[in-house]
């Protein structure tokens, strides 16, 4: 998986789906290459047996605020920040609230900045609109469900790397917020760093209850006890947190030397997706929609040992905004 299931014990953070970030991508815009593309998924419609998912619907979680971070100067600390909210969700209906901050205010937890769209519609028929934002905007803004862009060999993952080629989430959609947004407005440089978070307001508080930037790091890497306590922290307290241990667990597993064990995790903590704009997006700088993360994953976690799924992109993925294909009939 992604970032899929990615709380302890194979569950979803708060124990709920529409609370689980999926991935995130970062990519120069197909119809504009002055502009970036970033997008977050959560929600994903897809559960691994035997547990079933919690029973719920298409909608992003009702008062949750999901953010986009972007860091333009290296101290893994937001400089922009995009936050999403989402009403109730009501016969088959459900709008959201768009804010983007930058400066002091991009640090904060809570929404601030310029409130870019309010009351706008979510979709969940696939259409594909950009949402209309207010003020004279080069923006452009959706959110709503859509096919979920990742794709992984999990039974051949589960059964010694021998893979099937059957892809378990060709099938699946995801809850998708795009961002279309002028480069200049994300930092002045062309490398930026890239992580999302999810949180939850719970006691009167909030609660952050997923993040992350890199794919395929928090299931993949903390043991059971310890991936719930990944999700409350933050990128700037990765070097502390995880360096080391990360360190020691490839040179366990993966046969690395403590040196190239060392480099190795330095491409990934802090979590966050780098991204030089000056340069291709493929990760790991940046990450299109047709990157086999999943196979670059396990080849980063044995030293190469474990060859590709053979797996392709999914067919359905779009050369116009908002990129990600319609969603998938039956879910």
């Amino acid at each position: 998986m992604s970032n899929h299931f990615s709380a302890d014990n194979l569950k979803f953070p708060g124990d709920d789906r529409r609370l689980e970030l999926t991935d995130v991508f970062a990519f120069a815009s197909p119809e504009d290459p002055g502009k970036t593309v970033l997008i977050i998924d959560a929600n994903p419609t897809s559960a691994p047996p035997p547990i079933p998912a919690p029973v719920t619907g298409p909608e992003f979680y009702p008062g949750a605020i999901y953010r986009i971070n972007i860091d333009n100067d290296g101290d893994a600390l937001a400089d922009v920040a995009f936050t999403f909210t989402f009403s109730e969700y009501r016969d088959g209906g459900q709008t959201g609230t768009a804010w983007c901050a930058s400066g002091p205010e991009a640090r904060g937890p809570e929404p601030a900045g310029q409130l870019l769209a309010e009351s706008f519609p979510v979709s969940f028929d696939g259409a594909a609109q950009p949402v209309p934002l207010d003020g004279p905007s080069p923006l452009r803004l959706f959110a709503g469900l859509r096919s979920d862009p990742f794709f992984a060999d999990v039974e051949g993952a589960l059964h010694g790397f021998d893979w099937t080629g059957h892809d378990d989430f060709a099938d699946n959609n995801v809850d998708s917020i795009v961002l279309e947004v002028p480069s200049d407005l994300l930092g002045p440089g062309s490398a930026i760093g890239v992580w999302a978070s999810i949180s939850r307001r719970t006691d009167g508080g909030l609660e952050q209850l997923d993040r992350g930037g890199n794919p395929t790091i928090n299931p993949f890497l903390n043991p059971e006890g310890e991936k719930n306590l990944y999700n409350t922290r933050q990128p700037v307290d990765d070097m502390a947190n995880y360096l080391g241990p990360w360190t020691q667990l490839l040179q366990d597993k993966g046969g690395y030397s403590a040196e190239e064990a060392k480099a190795a995790v330095m491409q990934v903590v802090p979590d966050i997706l780098r991204y030089d704009r000056s340069k291709p997006a493929a990760y790991p700088n940046g990450r299109a929609l047709t990157d086999d993360v999943f196979s670059m994953r396990f080849a980063w976690l044995t030293r190469g040992k474990v060859p590709p799924t053979g797996l392709r992109p999914h067919t359905d993925l779009m050369t116009h905004f908002p990129y990600l294909g319609p969603p998938n009939p039956g879910h």
